[in-house]
């Protein structure tokens, strides 16, 4: 069983041979920040595929972040740039939640709290709790926090 990381590394001598240079820069780059996060804790351990995802999503959300950041600084082609790696990324991710399925989940949890007699503001961290683990991975945290405090408010 290849793991994520294996995938990586192999995407990235592909993308070396073929000489793609957005593919092979930004995959050395989340490979470096794998390796920074293995070597991270007290001794060296290997990410399991979990770990190794919230490093690439982690990556991926930078990205974002950095291409909006360019896009209102007036500087298109870097935006452009940052843009492609983090979509180049997000082919790694699991498939996002559309937000009709985010609310179904995040409606349920509602109840949920709700039947567990968590109410008003004070609710959000239970539903939280209990969304966090069903969306791992699928929805990015503040997406989920608003999609709880809305439905919460409603």
């Amino acid at each position: 069983m290849t793991t994520l990381k294996s995938k990586l590394q192999e995407d990235l001598n592909a993308a070396i041979r073929e000489r793609d240079e957005l593919r092979s820069s930004t995959l050395r780059l989340t490979l470096t920040a794998i390796t920074k996060e293995e070597v991270a804790g007290k001794e060296k351990r290997e990410l399991s595929d979990d770990e190794v995802l919230k490093v690439i999503t982690k990556e991926a959300k930078k990205r974002r972040e950095a291409a909006d950041a360019f896009a209102q600084g007036g500087r298109p082609e870097q935006a452009e740039r940052e843009k492609a790696e983090g979509e180049l990324l997000a082919a790694y991710l699991p498939k996002q939640l559309s937000d009709e399925e985010l609310n179904r989940i995040v409606a349920q949890a509602v109840e949920e709290a709700r039947a567990a007699g968590a109410e008003g503001p004070r609710a959000m961290g239970a539903v939280m709790k209990i969304v966090n683990p069903k969306v791992a991975g699928q929805a990015e945290g503040g997406r989920v926090a608003a999609a709880v405090k809305r439905l919460l408010a409603g």
